[in-house]
């Protein structure tokens, strides 16, 4: 359920940049039994509609039938928004607060992990999850499999041999369905869901679990309360790498948690795929008010292929890290994060997405002598 909380946090952000680009954002949602309640603090010039925006959301997810037990067109809505406190403000304005640049929003650690194993530069494990919970609701909404409803999720499990991955060796998929037998649910969705998703990596000792409680009939807000913010592992990298614990969804770009997340990803991506590690995390620390990192630190498990050190100082010399430079350089001030909120931030193939664009490899491999 917090899936949809970041989905709503994020359409209204979008719709916020829709009409000033400049807002500064930060709201939160939480959901239960027939009720969505929106709280945080906003500076904008626009109007939004906040009521419309959250029901929407819903419809576009699917809750659209009484039986489903939520609906968006009867749920309750409540909204609490108010102004960003004026301390926070001026550490984040240019030119006011003890530095004059545009300061971070907040202090913390953010990270990016990248890694060889797939074509999208991310862990096997979340690439394939991600997949099954497209391919569930692709199928839901198609009619291809008309049992499902719009709750569900997955996690697989895959086997390593000597750091490369080799097979499946679990795949768990829930899916939140009508009052049918089990024994056809379980059938249509290992034959429809998992297996075009993952077929090339089981063989006969794969454990699959589909809906292993035996029943998921009642799904959604009324089953489960949720919270912006609680899938920060689902949204990165599925537990590879670390994670400085600042989700992103509901967040303008002055917050880092957002921007400098993606900003060490479009980093460790660029150092991956220009050839200098197989696998990179990238560290940015900042304190708050201040526009210059406090600290860059660059890991690439033993398998870089120049010192750690001369990464790190290529990784100084060519991205500037500054909050205001971060924006700029991946153009954060546009209407693109709803997207961002289901199906993970990173390894997707969409233009929008510029934080995975690998623009800076030629440049990387020239300067590593590659």
């Amino acid at each position: 359920m917090s899936k949809i909380c970041d989905q709503i946090s994020d359409a209204i952000l979008d719709e916020m940049f829709k009409q000033d680009p400049n807002s500064r954002v930060a709201v939160e949602v939480l959901t239960t039994t027939g009720l969505i309640l929106v709280a945080g603090e906003v500076t904008t010039k626009g109007y939004i509609d906040v009521q419309g925006t959250v029901r929407r959301v819903l419809k576009e997810i699917g809750y659209n039938k009484p039986e489903y037990g939520f609906n968006f067109d009867d749920c309750s809505v409540l909204v609490s928004l108010h102004e960003q406190s004026p301390d926070i403000s001026q550490g984040v304005d240019e030119g006011q607060g003890d530095d004059k640049d545009q300061g971070a929003g907040d202090q913390g650690l953010m990270f990016g992990y990248a890694t060889n194993e797939t074509p999208e530069f991310m862990p096997l494990p979340i690439v394939l999850a991600h997949k099954l919970t497209k391919k569930l609701s692709d199928a839901r909404k198609s009619g291809e499999v008309d049992f499902l409803r719009p709750d569900g999720k997955s996690q697989v499990t895959i086997e390593y041999v000597d750091g490369k991955p080799k097979r499946a060796d679990a795949i768990v998929v829930s899916a939140h369905h009508a009052d049918i037998p089990m024994e056809k649910i379980r059938q249509e969705i290992l034959e429809k869901i998992i297996k075009p998703v993952c077929n090339e990596w089981m063989d006969e000792n794969t454990k699959v679990y589909i809906n292993p409680t035996g029943r998921f009939v009642l799904g959604g807000p009324p089953a489960d309360t949720g919270l912006t913010g609680r899938k920060i592992i689902v949204d990165t990298y599925g537990g590879h790498g670390s994670h400085g614990g600042g989700c992103f969804s509901g967040k303008d770009p002055s917050k880092v948690d957002r921007s400098a997340s993606y900003m060490a990803r479009h980093i460790a991506k660029n150092i991956v795929a220009a050839g200098l590690a197989d696998k990179c995390e990238v560290q940015i620390a900042y304190a708050i008010g201040i526009a210059q990192p406090v600290s860059v630190l660059v890991n690439t498990f033993g398998t870089n292929r120049i010192p750690e050190e001369k990464i790190e100082e290529l990784v100084k010399r060519h991205f500037d890290l500054r909050p205001k430079a971060i924006i700029e350089y991946l153009q954060l001030r546009r209407p693109i994060f709803q997207k961002t909120s289901t199906y993970g931030h990173f390894g997707r193939n969409d233009p929008d997405f510029s934080w995975e664009k690998t623009n800076m490899v030629d440049t990387l491999k020239q300067e590593a002598g590659l």
